[in-house]
């Protein structure tokens, strides 16, 4: 809360947030007073170049009298030479970003990213003219500062709006499948279907019955139209940006910075984010009472007589703040115009990071502001200068054109006939060739010429710009092709590094649009650019660093691409997948900026020739019938081996009975030769006859009883 003894406009922050530690409009404006000293004497070094470069204000020659002022512009000279080799690699392509994935899984990811930031860097952004600014700033200054930022503008309109009911209807069974199949072909086409049929195809989605949609009634709705939604870019002017000049040399690690620009009041109100504009002074906050601000375009003193449209500088603050008392910073972003705070919120992007980037031309050790060639260049500048006016103030003081006559060399009649160019007479005793004097321009020393050229080569030397000073000869490069590639190799090196430069802040520009598009712009905005369903980035992954690379296109980089995908091709052959050389084409077709056709390839399912396709099926046929063959006969040599596993088995039960018949013979042979086989004859007899005796012995013991059983008395 502001005490009683603080400005007014100190009062009127406790309203913009609920913070618990909100920050006042003093402690944001210490953090821009405390970098004043830094910022102050870079803009002045930055001011002093520019001077040289464009001969003026402490460079421009001063004026004296029956002196020439002239000064050849040798910075200037090399930068106009540096401009094209800079941002060509940029324009030459129609697309200036190649997204590739890092993995399988960010393959459709990196695609639509790809489509997605070329289609806003070719028609939202103004590719070209941001491109020549950024590199024309880099050059001219030694550094450039890019500011990402969002625009979104709306507006609510009526519309009529009908309203549907769905009757089933199964004779559209067919449209529900063609809606279905253009909504994963062509996404686009599919918003365009009339919002009936869409609302049917929704519900044939969910219950699988075809609906027909009746329109029964119309209903009158507000709708907000998006009018712009889509990123935007600002290459800034290094004089109204206030940078940490305790971040070592990265913005990444500037607790702040501080943009100032011009705007108006009714720009203000339109925006929509800022408050307290009653409260503005307007015409303290002019930009003519703004002496260290640079107003856009060379008139800065215009100004708009009504207080709307009167311009007047607003100072936006973006940085680091405890806001909640717990001792830990969080990104916040704050604007003020004079002594009144008109907005103080968190960091609206996703990243939660200072939107800035910045391109250092000359890196310089824990600085933000690089150098530039012409910072190497002043003093030979100079000297080229003065000894160029030394020449031409030779030559102009010179009598060149003008005759001299010996006085009596000529008398009046004759001198007449010489001044009318006509033939004449000269008196005798004088020679007319050193009586009369023809003045011409001195010559130049060589001196002066070998100043010149040794100060150009240096020039070229420590730039690594051939400006061809001496002309377009072979011997410009050196007097051999050694000496020329050599040359030549030093200074693309040096040419590649300042483009790897750039285009690593034009790599973290597309990272942050990448971001921001995954949460400011919509899904059907998405669709209606890619032409494909939209891709959710993962929200761990909304700071833009995630796994995709980012890369920038040129026409060189994509055609040796596309060359080694064509190899790739011919080493596959033709007999490969289609699915996999679909993919190849699909690849060759982007590079190439055929978009169209890289759909259609990856669409494109090949229908067989019918003679090639009952070709197959006949071979298949007799490939089956092969293996039935085969199968067969394998069933035959089966049958065949059992059958001899079973005469084996045959076989050796002969063998064995054979066997046991010869041992009884041999084993009757020996009982008979030994007497055993008649002893057992006998004692199979003896046997015989007894059994038969005991036989006998019974029958008689039982006819015995039964007589004596018949003798007992009262026997019948």
């Amino acid at each position: 809360m502001a005490q009683d003894n603080e400005p007014y406009v100190e009062k009127t922050t406790t309203n913009l947030t609920d913070w618990s530690k909100e920050p006042t409009l003093a402690e944001l404006k210490q953090d821009l007073d405390d970098s004043h000293s830094a910022h102050s004497a870079q803009v002045s070094q930055i001011d002093e170049l520019l001077d040289h470069m464009h001969i003026k204000g402490s460079a421009k020659v001063p004026k004296i009298e029956g002196k020439s002022r002239i000064q050849p512009k040798l910075i200037r000279k090399q930068a106009e030479w540096r401009y094209a080799s800079l941002s060509e690699p940029f324009l030459s392509s129609p697309n200036i970003f190649n997204v590739e994935p890092v993995t399988w899984e960010d393959r459709d990811a990196a695609k639509q990213n790809n489509l997605l930031l070329n289609h806003q860097f070719n028609n939202k952004i103004g590719k070209q003219f941001f491109i020549d600014t950024l590199v024309r700033v880099a050059v001219d200054t030694g550094v450039a500062l890019v500011k990402a930022g969002w625009a979104r503008e709306t507006k609510e309109v009526e519309e009529e709006k009908p309203t549907y009911e769905l009757t089933p209807d199964p004779t559209l069974v067919q449209t529900m499948e063609e809606l279905s199949a253009m909504e994963q072909e062509s996404p686009s086409d599919y918003m365009e279907v009339d919002e009936g049929f869409r609302l049917a195809h929704e519900q044939f989605k969910l219950d699988g019955l075809p609906y027909r949609p009746e329109i029964v009634g119309y209903e009158t709705i507000k709708v907000e139209k998006v009018v712009k939604n889509q990123p935007t870019l600002e290459v800034c002017n290094y004089k109204n940006v206030i940078i940490d000049p305790s971040c070592g040399g990265n913005i990444e690690n500037a607790g702040f910075v501080v943009h100032k620009f011009e705007s108006s009041l009714s720009s203000l109100k339109k925006d929509g984010r800022y408050k307290h504009l009653d409260k503005i002074d307007v015409t303290g906050a002019s930009p003519l009472g703004e002496p260290d601000f640079a107003a856009n375009g060379k008139n800065g003193s215009f100004q708009y007589a009504d207080k709307p449209r009167s311009k007047i500088v607003v100072y936006e603050y973006w940085g680091y703040r405890d806001i909640d008392g717990s001792g830990t910073v969080q990104p916040i972003v704050a604007a003020w115009v004079g002594a009144t705070l008109i907005r103080l919120e968190k960091n609206p992007f996703p990243d939660g990071k200072i939107p800035f980037v910045t391109v250092a031309y000359l890196p310089v050790f824990e600085s933000i502001y690089g150098e530039s060639d012409g910072s190497l260049l002043i003093d030979n500048q100079k000297i080229i200068g003065a000894v160029t006016r030394g020449m031409v103030d030779s030559m102009a003081k010179s009598a060149n054109g003008q005759t001299g006559v010996q006085k009596g060399a000529l008398d009046a009649v004759n001198r007449r006939r010489f001044e009318q160019g006509k033939d004449y007479e000269y008196n005798p005793g004088n020679d007319p060739r050193a009586t009369i004097h023809h003045h011409l321009f001195p010559e130049i020393p060589s001196s002066a010429q070998f100043m010149i050229q040794a100060n150009n080569q240096e020039a070229e030397s420590m730039t690594g710009v051939v400006a061809f000073s001496s002309g377009i000869t072979g011997d410009a490069l050196g007097g051999t092709a050694t000496g020329a590639r050599g040359a030549l190799d030093a200074a693309s090196k040096r040419e590649l590094g300042i483009l790897r430069r750039i285009s690593e802040a034009v790599i973290a520009i597309g990272r942050k649009f990448i971001s921001m598009n995954a949460v400011f712009l919509d899904d059907e905005e998405v669709v209606r650019i890619t032409n494909e369903t939209f891709i959710a980035v993962k929200r761990d992954d909304l700071g833009g660093a995630f796994d995709l690379k980012l890369t920038i296109s040129t026409a060189e980089e994509d055609n040796a691409k596309a060359q080694e995908l064509a190899f790739m091709m011919q080493t596959l052959g033709p007999n490969v997948d289609w699915g996999i050389t679909a993919m190849i084409l699909g690849d060759i077709a982007r590079l190439r900026k055929m978009p169209d056709l890289a759909h259609k390839i990856e669409q494109y399912q090949p229908q067989p020739d019918p003679m090639v396709q009952q070709k197959a099926q006949l071979e298949l046929m007799l490939l089956q019938m092969q293996i039935e063959t085969e199968r067969a006969r394998a069933a035959s040599f089966g049958a065949t081996a059992n059958l001899s596993g079973q005469k084996i088995d045959t076989e050796a039960a002969k063998a064995q009975h054979l066997r046991s018949s010869a041992d009884k013979m041999d084993l009757d042979f020996v009982e008979q030769e030994s007497g055993v086989t008649q002893e057992r004859d006998l004692q199979s007899q003896r046997t015989q006859a007894e059994s038969q005796a005991k036989l006998k012995m019974l029958d008689t013991t039982i006819r015995q009883q039964e007589a004596s059983q018949m003798n007992k008395p009262g026997a019948k």
